[in-house]
């Protein structure tokens, strides 16, 4: 399971960019062609948070639906796979979301 190594990662990311105050709420985007499984994130970022300044964090995802742009017609066309056929019959279409993965907010307690 890669979403434990990505976890890991998102984990020591909000870590350093902390600064050593206490992570209360972290929120990222997924998009549904990324290869990340929300649920998977989830299940593993209690466990990567214990120990850390993000111990207890609650965390938030958005998924990203996927989407592309017909390079024949220009016609947007919603993509549960990174390939898809537009209404027109192309199959050449540009990606315009969906391959997300980003930490999108972190928020932090503030030190009297």
């Amino acid at each position: 399971m890669h979403e434990l190594g990505i976890t890991q990662d998102i984990v020591d990311t909000v870590a350093e960019h902390a600064k050593g105050a206490r992570v209360q709420r972290v929120k990222l985007e997924i998009g549904q062609l990324a290869a990340v499984i929300p649920d998977a994130v989830r299940f593993c970022f209690d466990v990567c948070c214990r120990g850390t300044v993000l111990e207890g964090a609650s965390l938030e995802i958005a998924e990203i639906p996927g989407l592309g742009r017909c390079r024949q017609c220009g016609a947007e066309v919603p993509l549960d796979q990174p390939f898809g056929i537009c209404e027109c019959g192309s199959v050449e279409l540009d990606l315009i979301s969906g391959q997300e993965l980003k930490i999108k907010e972190i928020e932090v307690e503030l030190c009297a």
